[in-house]
């Protein structure tokens, strides 16, 4: 359970940031994307989507400027700090594998390397949600008016599109059940 726990914790670490810097490759060509990426069930889901949004928010030289250097930036730090999150990830599990085989439990000990696991995950999203903020700030108030328009309508066809994997999913197992 902990391992599993580890584990995800460290994807997290590692991935949130990985896919968080690539948002923002939309600054590098515009239609790069939309003739790259073809629409699925009426639009993207997740990061390609929320890309796809980017390119239709009409940004000036200037924003596509700003944002490709935060991008830049963004991703130096990511490699900078991908090692130590590796070594961190392989420090921790040696130190799960030692609690777990320990001769009598450590709750104390437990706890200790799951509050830090837990607090490097927290400074994680605090980056994330910052570099996300600086994203926005390089918008128009308009801008940012336009784009939750777009998401909430993305949003809404992932739903549809999740339903009807959904649907089509039950009908599989129940095909497979008779």
């Amino acid at each position: 359970m902990m391992n599993a726990l580890m584990k995800k914790t460290v994807l997290m670490l590692v991935a949130a940031p990985l896919t968080l810097g690539s948002v923002a490759v939309f600054a590098d060509s515009k239609d790069h994307m939309s003739n790259h990426h073809g629409m699925m069930g009426g639009g993207q889901c997740g990061m390609k989507g929320e890309m796809k949004i980017w390119h239709q928010l009409n940004l000036t030289d200037t924003q596509k400027s700003t944002l490709k250097d935060l991008r830049q930036n963004d991703r130096k730090e990511m490699k900078a700090t991908f090692k130590a999150g590796k070594d961190a990830f392989k420090m921790n599990h040696e130190k799960m594998q030692k609690l777990v085989m320990a001769e009598k439990f450590d709750e104390n000990a437990a706890r200790s390397l799951a509050q830090d696991m837990a607090n490097k995950r927290v400074e994680q999203q605090v980056k994330m949600v910052k570099y996300r903020h600086d994203m926005f700030s390089v918008l128009t108030p308009e801008q940012k008016q336009e784009f939750s328009k777009l998401q909430a309508t993305q949003h809404q066809q992932c739903m549809e599109k999740w339903e009807k994997m959904k649907e089509h999913h039950e009908a599989r197992v129940e095909k497979k059940a008779k």
